[in-house]
C-alpha cells in the first residue's frame, strides 16, 4: 500500500495512493486530521486496515495536489551504504576507501524541518557553486526499539520513499576539513517521496542475500546522469536500523536513508573520477528526477536561493586566563 500527504486549498491531507481505471493516479483521504505519522505509529496492520477503508471513499487525482513529504519525520538519519560512491568521492585524494567504511555503516544526522515534497522547487542554498544532488532510498521506522538485533529491526521496518539528500559540495567539504560534519552543506533541503510504500509491497524484489534489488535512476534536464542497484548497498536496510538503535533507541516514524548509490548517483562521484566538474554543478533552472522502481518518480526544480552577507571569519584571540584587574 502507498500513503501519501498532500496540500490543495490550503488543507492539509494524508491518505492512500490507488492506480485509477483511466491509468492516472488517484488519492483517496483518511480521516480528517489522521496522519501518516499516526498510521505508522499505529503498526502496519492498523494502518493497511485504514488504508484499505479510505479506498472505498472518492478519489482526488494527484495532478490536482501538491504533494508532501509523505511524513513529518521526527528524526532524519543519511548513511553511506554504497561503496561505490565511497570511491568516487574520495577519488581526487588519490586514496582508497577508509578502511573503517566497512567496519560498521556510517551516518549522520541531518534536518528534519528541511524536508520537501516530491514537485517543491529547490533553492541553492547561500554561498553555494556546487550545488549537487543524491539519489537514494530511505527507510521508515515503524515500531520503537532499542538495541535491536537485524532480525529484529526488519520487523520494525514500516515502509520505503525515495530521498534525494541535496548537497552544497563547496560548503561540505570545507565544513568537513574541521573533522566535523556535514552541517550546512547539507541542512538546507531533502527531497522525500513521492509517497510511503509499506514493507510488503517490496518483499518480492528482496534477493538471497536481503538485499532489495531495486532500479534507481536519476537525470537532469531529461538527461540520465546515473542508474544503480539498490542491492549495490553494503549492508540491507535492517542492519542500518540495528547499527542507528545500537544502545540507544529509533522511533516509529524515524527516516533512515541508504546514503547515495553508485554509478552516478550523484554529480560529486562523478568529478571525482573525471578530475572535472563534468557534468556541470546544479543552477538555477534545472530539473533533477529520480526514479525508483517498485516506489515511484520525484522531480524538483531547482531556483535561486537568498542572497546573505558572508559569514564572518573567526578572530585572533589572545587566550588570556584571566579578565583585566
Amino acid at each position: 500500500m502507498r500513503f501519501a500527504t498532500w496540500e490543495a486549498g490550503g488543507v492539509v491531507s494524508a491518505g492512500v495512493v490507488s492506480d485509477l481505471p483511466d491509468g492516472s493516479t488517484g488519492l483517496h483521504a483518511l480521516p480528517a486530521r489522521t496522519t501518516v505519522l499516526d498510521l505508522v505509529r499505529a503498526g502496519l496492520p492498523a494502518a493497511l486496515e485504514a488504508g484499505t477503508a479510505a479506498l472505498q471513499g472518492p478519489a482526488v487525482p494527484v495532478d490536482s495536489v501538491r504533494l508532501l513529504p509523505p511524513l513529518e519525520a521526527p528524526t532524519v538519519r543519511d548513511f553511506v551504504a554504497f561503496e561505490e560512491h565511497v570511491e568516487g568521492m574520495v577519488a581526487p585524494s588519490g586514496e582508497a576507501v577508509p578502511p573503517e567504511w566497512y567496519q560498521a555503516p556510517t551516518f549522520y544526522f541531518t534536518n528534519p524541518y528541511a524536508l520537501v515534497g516530491a514537485h517543491d522547487d529547490v533553492a541553492v542554498p547561500p554561498g553555494s557553486q556546487r550545488f549537487d544532488f543524491e539519489l537514494e532510498v530511505a527507510v521508515v521506522v515503524g515500531r520503537d526499539g532499542s538495541s535491536l538485533t537485524p532480525e529484529q529491526a526488519r520487523e520494525h521496518v514500516f515502509g520505503y520513499t525515495v530521498l534525494n539528500d541535496w548537497s552544497a559540495r563547496d560548503l561540505q567539504f570545507r565544513e568537513m576539513a574541521v573533522k566535523l560534519g556535514p552541517a550546512k552543506g547539507k541542512d538546507s533541503a531533502t527531497t522525500l517521496g513521492p509517497w510511503l510504500v509499506t514493507a510488503d509491497e517490496l518483499e518480492p524484489h528482496r534477493d538471497d542475500e536481503g538485499f532489495l534489488a531495486l532500479d534507481m535512476r536519476v537525470s537532469v534536464n531529461g538527461a540520465e546522469i546515473g542508474q544503480d542497484l539498490l542491492s549495490n548497498m553494503g549492508w540491507p536496510f535492517e542492519e542500518l536500523v540495528s547499527y542507528a538503535s545500537r544502545g540507544t533507541q529509533v522511533r516509529a516514524g524515524d527516516v533512515l536513508g541508504s546514503g547515495t548509490c553508485g554509478n552516478g548517483g550523484c554529480l560529486g562521484e562523478l568529478w571525482g573520477r573525471r578530475g572535472e566538474f563534468s557534468p556541470p554543478p546544479l543552477q538555477p533552472g534545472d530539473v533533477v528526477e529520480m526514479t525508483v522502481e517498485g516506489i515511484g518518480t520525484i522531480r524538483n526544480r531547482v531556483v535561486a536561493g537568498v542572497e546573505l552577507p558572508p559569514v564572518r571569519a573567526a578572530r585572533p584571540r589572545p587566550r588570556t586566563r584571566k579578565r583585566p584587574a
